[in-house]
């Protein structure tokens, strides 16, 4: 293995990784934002306010996105395995 193949495999891992887990800590971001927004204004402080709608949104993000992350997932897969003989000479 060289350097150079080497940097492309660490390249591809990252990108497909930020690819598929970005949507889901958006969402989780975004719904932590607005139930501290609600807190803040309702002066409610309990736990399991901010942590079930943040389990929730990001269950229902993986949901509805596990097509698009089966995609990206198998073009990764795809790619490593026909990249191999390039990578083990």
């Amino acid at each position: 293995m060289t350097v150079e193949i080497i940097k492309d495999l660490s390249f591809d891992v990252f990108k497909t990784l930020l690819m598929v887990s970005g949507p889901m800590l958006i969402v989780s971001m975004l719904v932590g934002l607005a139930v501290s927004f609600f807190q803040a204004i309702t002066q409610i402080q309990e736990f399991t306010l901010t942590f079930v709608p943040k389990v929730v949104a990001v269950f229902l993000c993986v949901f509805l996105l596990m097509p698009w992350i089966a995609r990206i997932m198998i073009g990764f897969t795809v790619r490593l395995i026909e990249k191999l003989p390039e990578y083990v000479r």
